[in-house]
């Protein structure tokens, strides 16, 4: 391959003219510029010169092998050149450095919430707009997790729980505790390794990893970093071009994947305005009436995701059956009657989820539904202990929060953010830490509530007299809010 110097391709800076770098290779992006989906700026502004840094967390590797002709790799850039080439560090990443040599040390982190408060002190603004964002308002992003605290435990005494079981078995495969690391977008936005970090520290703690479409990493670079005998799933956003996506399920049957988590509930993309804003931010003012090929108000979210196929429905169901014997799952169920209509059509369960609050504002939360659509089961002749896998996801942050999806009838529960965030900070020990942290957690729980496996929680362990309640608060007991507020903690926890 041709050799070019960095002096050459510094000048071709035009949009006649542009060159970038990407992995020390040269590549000419003048006919492609058009056509980027997330507009011409951000390659302009790298126009004759490295764009690897910007690149990587947005894309998977394989990318421009898989949609641009080989004719626009010019050649690879001197490899000495470009190590010695100064690098300047601006004040962003300046106070990312210092952030993170500051943060608390990794056993300091004692909760979900832990982790988040160091994430958005160590990541770009950028990232954590995306990983943060939810939809409008945000309430359904809030009441994720709040409503867990409507939802109250009858402990049990007097019980033998000096040895606790957590394991449980999730679509065949027995795992450790009934959690998966769920699918999100964008790893590397948090960590360089992306989604591999996940990989890693779900085969270090016996969890599931669900990959996503919209991964930073290429999907064989997932599947190739997993340890042996590692279950993993594929959530699929399903592709306007069919043809695209059977490639891709039959790909992940072929390489292993255990279950197909189709998501429905993104024909469009939720306004998520925190994330909006900051690409908005992003944009310089001359280009804003002169480049049409971006919708600058949409965010990092609309940029990846215009594939996705707004006309996926019941029917199609039958088309995936045809093509995949993985076990298939509807991800973003809302309602007990579509639970219901999953189970009709021949799925072998659901996710109960509303995208995280990043979709449409006011939906309910999983676990608020969770119980109707048990019911609704039942009342079709279905038992979800044994015919249909039922799962949950969005604002589980605590072990007791999975004690109560349990309880309930949740087959188990999938995590997103908070594994975001702990891999942010932390990388894989954080992510390790975590999961560490929600099994002692649910550890604590069950024995205390006379639980020694998890066939033991039942919904009788549960009181959720108040869980459709949404307006009602807790008296507020401002003496001992206003101590809790005061107090600050010690040591490198006092710098978050």
């Amino acid at each position: 391959m041709k050799t070019i110097s960095l002096e050459e391709v510094a000048k071709h800076t035009s949009k006649k003219d542009v060159w970038v770098i990407i992995h020390g290779k040269v590549y000419d992006l003048t006919a492609f510029l058009p056509e980027h989906p997330g507009g011409q700026k951000i390659i302009m502004k790298y126009a004759g010169r490295d764009a690897t840094k910007a690149f990587d967390p947005i894309h998977p590797p394989d990318i421009i092998d898989r949609f641009l002709s080989p004719e626009v790799c010019l050649g690879e850039v001197d490899a000495a050149s470009l190590a010695s080439a100064p690098k300047v560090e601006t004040e962003q990443e300046k106070q990312l450095r210092i952030a993170h040599e500051n943060k608390p040390r990794l056993d300091e982190m004692y909760n979900a919430f832990d982790f988040e408060s160091v994430a958005k002190n160590v990541l770009p603004p950028d990232a954590w707009a995306y990983y943060s964002s939810g939809s409008d308002d945000e309430v359904t992003m809030r009441e994720n997790h709040n409503a867990f605290h409507r939802i109250w435990l009858r402990p049990r005494v007097m019980v033998d729980v000096a040895k606790i079981d957590m394991s449980t078995s999730m679509l065949g495969t027995k795992t450790a505790i009934p959690l998966y690391i769920t699918a999100t977008a964008l790893g590397k936005l948090g960590h360089p390794d992306g989604e591999k970090v996940l990989t890693r520290a779900a085969a270090k703690r016996d969890v599931i990893q669900m990959i996503p479409t919209l991964a930073s990493c290429s999907f064989d670079e997932i599947v190739a970093t997993r340890a042996n005998n590692q279950t993993q799933w594929l959530q699929l956003y399903v592709n306007s071009d069919r043809t695209v996506t059977q490639k891709f399920v039959e790909h992940a049957e072929k390489s292993g994947i255990k279950g197909l988590f189709i998501t429905a509930d993104a024909p469009q993309l939720g306004r998520r305005e925190k994330d909006m804003r900051q690409k908005y931010s992003q944009e310089a003012p001359d280009e804003m009436d002169n480049d049409d090929s971006f919708q600058r108000d949409e965010g990092a979210a609309r940029a990846i995701s215009a594939f996705i196929d707004p006309s996926l429905n019941w029917k199609d169901v039958a088309w995936f059956k045809s093509i995949t014997k993985m076990p298939i799952i509807i991800k973003g169920i809302q309602t007990a009657e579509d639970a219901v209509l999953a189970w009709k059509y021949g799925c072998a369960g659901v996710v109960l989820s509303n995208h995280g609050g990043r979709q449409l504002d006011f939906a309910p939360s999983a676990v608020e539904i969770l119980p109707e659509v048990i019911d609704a089961l039942k009342r079709e002749g279905c038992d979800p202990k044994k015919d249909f896998d039922v799962y949950i996801d969005g604002g589980i942050r605590r072990g007791s929060d999975i004690f109560k999806a349990v309880a309930l009838g949740a087959k188990g529960v999938g995590i997103g953010r908070p594994f975001l965030f702990a891999m942010s900070g932390y990388g894989d020990k954080g992510v390790e830490r975590l999961i560490q942290l929600y099994q002692d957690e649910l550890e604590m729980c069950m024995r205390l509530m006379g639980a020694k496996t998890i066939e033991d929680i039942t919904p009788d362990m549960v009181d959720i007299r108040n869980l459709k309640d949404h307006f009602v608060a807790n008296p507020t007991d401002y003496l001992a809010k206003h101590a809790y507020e005061k107090m600050q903690p010690r040591g490198n926890l006092s710098k978050l």
